[in-house]
């Protein structure tokens, strides 16, 4: 280990103990900077030696790696990064913190993976899914889907665990020397429409079939199957999964963190076993109350995000609909207008967050009995009608609300 490595880890430590202790945050994105900038190779030297799982995509990011490093800490020491600290800040600060683990997985920002692959060589990536996220940062889905595949093409020779129900990831996927293909479902196929190959229309004749009309690029035969919430591993052994994190969204991810799992050789009956008892992950899906009335809180970030958080909400619960457009979000809303706001008719909302008017004008379109709130404790007090609330939050939105229900 060079001198100058020991140095810009002792400097980021630094960094990030100050940051603590001024109460400018956990630390975690400034002691990865530092570092850097004494030593710009720093993450590739904290990275070596070890045998580490990348897990990127547009939704499920956190909580897949969440539900694989449960599963890996059935038989390994595992370093993690948290906190959607998934930049090469977050990643290097995470490493650097922790030098005895030899195995490790850490959540990838999508247009970072190829950075990643080069510096970590991982041993497995882990592909979810891709769609619509921060077009003013990431611009047009196929563009991500083409960064994937040709970093796996030319820059990594380990084992990729994709989704075989997206076609952006199985063809992102295809140039792998060895992947394991799962089947974990793909409820928004609006981003999904046109072949990343050859970009003519991708046709869906029946239920877990896609293919191309023009090329023939088509779904591969998947090695792990979803069933409701039942996972069938390689070996054809079925497993039930019982998650207490809600949505059929979540077995799926299930299914692809237990086959990453396998690269480590974790049986899948211990590895979905140890996910069971994950209940909150980082305040994503935690039951709390609020004044003595139950609340639950669901992150959702992009059309795709909320069409499936629309889904876990209760039926007939009253909803605090909470939307912020900054930069961690992105800058532009238009995207509510993609969002089935429309299931929500017959049930009281609450508009609120800084684009709480954009939202207010989306639930009138469609038809939701709502009022606007600014404030998020008056926003939960607003939400009338008895019984569970439900909070549905973007990202920069989701973060009040986890310090108000902290608070009581």
């Amino acid at each position: 280990m060079s001198a100058r490595f020991t140095l810009a880890r002792a400097a980021g430590a630094t960094a990030a103990g100050l940051s603590r202790l001024t109460g400018r945050g956990g630390g975690t994105t400034i002691g990865g900077r530092v570092t850097l900038l004494v030593d710009p190779s720093a993450l590739a030297t904290a990275a070596a030696g070890r045998e580490l799982a990348l897990v990127s995509g547009t939704n499920g990011k956190t909580t897949t790696r969440t539900l694989l490093v449960a599963a890996l800490r059935t038989k390994y020491d595992v370093v993690s990064n948290a906190g959607g600290a998934n930049l090469p800040t977050g990643l290097t600060a995470a490493l650097t913190r922790d030098r005895t683990s030899r195995v490790g997985v850490l959540e990838v920002d999508e247009p970072f993976m190829p950075q990643i692959v080069t510096a970590a060589h991982p041993r497995a990536l882990v592909l979810l899914n891709l769609s619509r996220d921060q077009l003013d940062r990431y611009a047009e889905v196929h563009r991500l889907a083409g960064i994937w595949h040709r970093s796996i093409e030319t820059d990594f020779d380990g084992t990729v665990v994709a989704n075989v129900d997206d076609p952006l990831v199985a063809w992102a996927a295809q140039p792998a020397q060895s992947v394991i293909w799962v089947a974990a479902g793909q409820g928004w196929t609006h981003d999904s429409t046109s072949c990343p190959s050859c970009g003519d229309i991708i046709e869906r004749p029946a239920s877990g079939v896609w293919r191309c009309r023009g090329c023939g690029f088509s779904r591969p035969a998947p090695q792990w199957l979803v069933d409701g919430t039942t996972v069938e591993d390689a070996a054809g052994q079925r497993h039930e999964v019982a998650l207490t994190l809600p949505g059929q969204v979540n077995v799926g991810n299930a299914a692809l963190a237990a086959a990453a799992a396998s690269v480590w050789q974790v049986p899948p009956a211990d590895a979905l076993d140890a996910m069971a008892a994950i209940t909150s992950i980082e305040g994503r899906y935690l039951e709390t109350t609020f004044q003595g009335r139950p609340v639950r809180l669901l992150l959702a970030k992009n059309p795709a995000g909320w069409s499936e958080a629309l889904q876990m909400a209760r039926p007939s619960a009253p909803t605090v609909v909470a939307v912020n457009a900054r930069a961690a979000d992105g800058r532009d809303p238009s995207w509510l207008w993609d969002v089935p706001f429309e299931t929500l008719q017959g049930r009281f909302a609450v508009a609120t967050g800084e684009r709480s008017r954009d939202v207010a004008v989306r639930l009138r379109y469609a038809g939701v009995e709502h009022v606007r709130v600014d404030d998020p404790a008056e926003a939960l007090r607003a939400a009338h009608g008895g019984g569970p609330v439900e909070v549905l939050a973007n990202y920069t939105a989701f973060q009040p609300y986890r310090k108000v229900v902290a608070r009581g």
